[in-house]
């Protein structure tokens, strides 16, 4: 029972987080990738406004539908990670903690948990023997 249990909070967590991140920040810059014309983009560690969009394409929408389903969750969780620390630390950097850091801390904090953990039974890579 506790097992399972575990099993189903990981994945609650997974998709939860994984679902904010995708639709509420992924897919916005998804679609500004795909729109074309002009790239107005941060570009937060100096490789180009377009890559910059890119890389959080890949990220925020890609690795955010992966983690959803469980697939690979730790490794994909870590991009996520890594693109929460930029946009806390390098993006917000001047932004008071309360009112731009704090949401890409704890995005970071859950991802981070989530490749401590992996992804739990009710996934893909459970379904796998990962």
């Amino acid at each position: 029972m506790k097992a399972m249990m575990n099993d189903a909070s990981l994945m609650i967590l997974r998709v939860s987080f994984g679902l904010m991140m995708m639709i509420g920040h992924g897919l916005p810059k998804l679609q500004m990738a795909i729109a074309g014309g002009n790239i107005q983009f941060p570009d937060p560690i100096g490789l180009g406004a377009a890559f910059s969009l890119y890389a959080a394409v890949f990220s925020e929408f890609v690795c955010a539908l992966f983690v959803i389903i469980g697939f690979k969750t730790r490794i994909f969780a870590g991009f996520l990670v890594f693109t929460m620390i930029v946009a806390a630390f390098i993006v917000h950097a001047s932004d008071p903690f309360f009112m731009k850091k704090e949401f890409p801390l704890m995005y970071a904090f859950a991802f981070l948990s989530l490749m401590g953990t992996g992804a739990g039974k009710y996934s893909v890579d459970g379904k796998m023997g990962h």
